[in-house]
């Protein structure tokens, strides 16, 4: 399509060099998307954004969880991840570094306290808080199920705001006890009582 031509949707920026994984091989992943998402998808390719609209019988709801989806695709997670937004139970979220750093120096400094060394912060809160997280130039990506991505994001805040790593694995540690009871706790009130 000509530049000059008119998208109908919902405009989501993609960074250039993310723009295969979201089209794929012969359009396959935004077909995939537009049908996990009941969704329509165009691609401008030469500004790099995403048009998303409705299809037939489609929710506004639906529209934002397809655009939560291309943004963490864009963001550098993969298709399958992102399909997993489909599901009400998973969420994503953005966590943008540049907000907490005063200057280039300071937000180096912050990612490497996210990052850790040889990645080893980065999966270790993936690993204790069950999420996927992808650290961008600017932003912190988190998806998994909506708790537990919750759990990441106050561990990663706490990183950033300058707390040790030692004092955030046994805040993950914690919070990671607590989930497990509140998770045992909803399933013993759901079994049937045995008579």
């Amino acid at each position: 399509m000509p530049p000059s031509a008119t998208y109908a949707g919902v405009p989501v920026p993609i960074r250039p060099e993310r723009l295969g994984v979201v089209i794929g091989k012969d359009g396959k992943n935004l077909q995939t998307l537009e049908k996990a998402f009941n969704v329509r998808i165009q691609v401008d390719s030469q500004t790099a954004t995403a048009f998303i609209a409705p299809a037939e019988g489609a929710t506004p709801y639906e529209v934002m969880r397809a655009r939560q989806a291309v943004e963490a695709i864009s963001l550098g997670f993969s298709l399958e991840d992102a399909l997993s937004l489909s599901s009400e139970e998973f969420c994503f979220e953005v966590i943008d570094l540049s907000e907490a750093a005063r200057n280039p120096e300071d937000l180096k400094r912050i990612k490497a306290r996210v990052i850790g060394e040889e990645g080893r912060a980065r999966r270790n809160i993936e690993q204790m808080a069950g999420v996927k997280i992808v650290v961008g130039d600017k932003v912190v990506g988190i998806l998994g199920e909506c708790e537990n991505v919750s759990v990441a994001r106050k561990a990663l805040m706490m990183l950033v705001e300058g707390r040790t790593h030692a004092t955030v694995y046994g805040f993950l540690r914690s919070a990671a006890r607590e989930l497990k009871r509140r998770r045992l706790q909803l399933w013993e009130e759901r079994r049937p009582s045995e008579v």
